[in-house]
């Protein structure tokens, strides 16, 4: 089966085909796409060769969608009214949907969902300690992010280590300009460290990742600062951008750090003591690590960092390999002989995770 996978961003359009065997055969972006209409997506379908299904992805499924679900009219009505709980990206996939649809109709299309892999999370990891009415009336609890990421390099990542997954403790860190760990155990989620929102938990490249909400009442309540300045500046001036005053790209923050700049050391110190933080709290919601899995574009390439967390995780049996380290920027086990927990890269793998679940569905 013949796999297109969908992936709206907030100005592009990225398309990746996967085969029957799970490899992606044919990859592009299409720039500036909602507002060049459906041209050069139909160009694209026309020279990609022929296709058995769509898979999309869809950062939320809100409280309904637990798990990948055949697309009809009714889900895409529903993704739409909840669009306000990922106002950059919902309303982008239903275009992209919409889109595929009119040129490909016919073709059976899947939604993938980036919380499902988190919707079964225990309910004392799910649940904030806000009033019960407020969880029930507005359906708050953490959801986590980048579920796609995070299943796929559970699996892949036990099969670098060589470990059965069913009863592997393991700890996956998605790195790149969102960050987020998840915690789990047999191949389920128990942990996660985003929230609600994709706001909560590590800090990342312009997001400031879990704050104590005392400091942003005080902000509106006292220094002047409305919602829109607040919203602007916890997601897209904060982090190792608003740290740093470089533009947040791990590879300048590092290029800062060899200049000696002090405010790019201290946003790369911050950056991996929430790393190695999170790291301490997911073992505990695991009860215990196994396996230690990096993916995303820094935890693929970036071994400095790989190096700097794995050296403050020993207590946790994580020892990783210098020479190993060094040369790996995709799959690969980088675990020092003899650690007690293993340590190995994964190569993204949401368009396989996408493809995967699209064949689970689709195929009778």
């Amino acid at each position: 089966m013949r796999v297109l996978v969908v992936n709206a961003g907030s100005s592009s359009l990225k398309l990746a085909v996967v085969d029957g065997a799970g490899a992606v055969v044919d990859r592009t972006t299409l720039e500036r796409w909602e507002g060049s209409g459906r041209a050069p997506l139909e160009t694209y379908l026309e020279t990609c060769g022929p296709l058995d299904a769509v898979g999309h992805r869809v950062v939320h499924g809100g409280p309904r969608h637990l798990a990948s679900v055949r697309i009809d009219q009714g889900v895409v009505d529903y993704l739409e009214s909840i669009s306000d709980l990922a106002p950059l990206h919902n309303s982008r996939a239903v275009t992209g949907i919409r889109d595929v649809g009119v040129l490909l109709p016919g073709l059976p299309a899947v939604a993938a969902f980036d919380t499902a892999f988190h919707a079964n999370l225990p309910a004392a990891a799910a649940t904030y300690a806000l009033p019960r009415e407020w969880n029930d009336r507005f359906g708050l609890r953490r959801y986590g992010f980048h579920g796609l990421s995070h299943s796929y390099a559970v699996r892949r990542g036990a099969e670098l280590a060589t470990r059965d997954i069913a009863d592997l403790r393991v700890i996956t860190c998605h790195l790149g300009a969102g960050c987020s760990l998840t915690a789990s155990r047999g191949g389920a989620a128990v942990d996660t460290t985003m929230g609600f929102t994709p706001l909560e938990g590590l800090a990342m490249q312009t997001r400031s990742g879990s704050i104590d909400p005392g400091l942003l009442l005080w902000l509106q309540q006292h220094g002047g600062i409305d919602v829109q300045e607040l919203s602007a500046a916890l997601e897209h001036d904060s982090g190792l951008r608003g740290l740093s005053g470089t533009s947040g790209d791990f590879r300048d923050v590092l290029a800062g750090v060899d200049s000696d700049d002090s405010d790019c050391r201290l946003a790369l110190d911050v950056y991996v003591h929430r790393i190695v933080r999170a790291v301490g709290a997911m073992a505990a919601s695991a009860g215990g690590l196994d396996l230690l899995v990096f993916t995303g574009g820094i935890g693929e390439h970036a071994p400095r960092l790989r190096s700097a967390v794995a050296a403050r995780l020993g207590h946790l049996g994580v020892v990783v390999d210098d020479e190993a380290n060094s040369r790996t920027t995709a799959d690969g086990d980088i675990t020092r002989a003899g650690a007690r927990s293993s340590t190995v890269v994964v190569t993204a793998g949401e368009e396989l995770e996408i493809a995967r679940e699209t064949t689970r569905l689709v195929e009778p």
